[in-house]
């Protein structure tokens, strides 16, 4: 597949209607969750859903949105993905306020940060990127398997990783209560352990919920504001690894756009891609069954106090 193939993909076109589809789509309040907001806006939807941490931002993608259907239900549902209380009490709040969810968009992230940990004291990029999207997920699957049940029911969970999971050749987990010192671009491979977490996960639904289409993504190579954030060595570094790649916003939100809405019979449950729909490349780590196994152990362990 070229360039030009891989982003025929025209989201006013290629989109078919959404109407009666309940959509939650995380970090929707910049870069590519507000773009994908926007674009699934258009398709009449019967409600969206975004997370994000401020509510001033939310108030502009709504009317964004707005402006493309008026008539759109549209709600945002704060929630900080550094707490694990907050992530939990926003499942809750998504749980209590809806009947169905057809659409859950993992898309909210963070990259390439410096040393730090979560307020649950979990390596922040481990604890952001990949526990916290797992407990949304946990928390929400009541609804998410009640919605597999109904009628020509189509039930999708998109979670957004990255070709940095190369930087990955596996996952200590005795590590990711601490800081994780990696020195020499340790700030990327720790980022590299979370979005093979990301994929390794998205396998292990498939395996264990089958009947809910879960699979992982990579958006391509973008400029949003994560990158602004980077330290000047880590800037430097993502600017000469990924010269001649960079695409914009809009193409990068069409993979998630074409995995949440592509015809079921073209996407494989728990299959990696990239940009757009073409199956991802994959390393001895993406494709290791029993460290997807040991990922998922791991994670009902941390998570076993917020069951009820």
């Amino acid at each position: 597949m070229t360039r030009s193939e891989s982003f025929s993909f025209n989201p006013a076109r290629d989109i078919p209607s959404l109407s009666g589809k309940v959509i939650l789509v995380t970090g929707g309040t910049a870069g590519l969750g507000t773009e994908t907001i926007f674009q699934l806006s258009k398709h009449t939807p019967q409600r969206i859903l975004f997370t994000g941490r401020n509510a001033a931002s939310a108030e502009k993608v709504i009317q964004s949105a707005k402006e493309a259907n008026a008539n759109l239900d549209i709600a945002f549902v704060q929630c900080d993905f550094n707490s694990l209380k907050s992530v939990h009490d926003a499942g809750k709040h998504v749980l209590s306020t809806n009947t169905r969810l057809d659409i859950l968009m993992c898309n909210a992230g963070i990259m390439a940060v410096p040393k730090a940990l979560t307020s649950d004291g979990y390596e922040v990029q481990f604890g952001v990127n990949h526990l916290a999207h797992a407990l949304l997920i946990k928390t929400l699957l009541p609804l998410l398997l009640r919605t597999s049940e109904l009628p020509s029911a189509d039930v999708r969970i998109i979670s957004s990783s990255s070709l940095g999971f190369a930087f990955a050749t596996s996952i200590v987990f005795d590590k990711l209560r601490t800081e994780h010192d990696m020195a020499v671009l340790g700030a990327f491979r720790r980022y590299g352990d979370s979005k093979l977490a990301n994929v390794l996960y998205a396998q292990q639904l498939a395996v264990h919920y089958p009947q809910i289409t879960s699979v992982s993504i990579h958006p391509g190579v973008i400029r949003t504001g994560l990158i602004d954030t980077l330290s000047t060595f880590n800037k430097c570094f993502c600017e000469l690894a990924t010269v001649g790649q960079k695409i914009s916003i809009q193409d990068g939100a069409k993979n998630q756009l074409w995995a949440a809405t592509c015809k079921k019979e073209k996407i494989q449950n728990g299959v990696f891609y990239e940009p757009v729909g073409k199956v991802g490349r994959t390393t001895s780590a993406s494709k290791d069954a029993k460290l997807a196994a040991k990922l998922w152990e791991w994670t009902e362990g941390e998570l076993k106090a917020f069951e009820s």
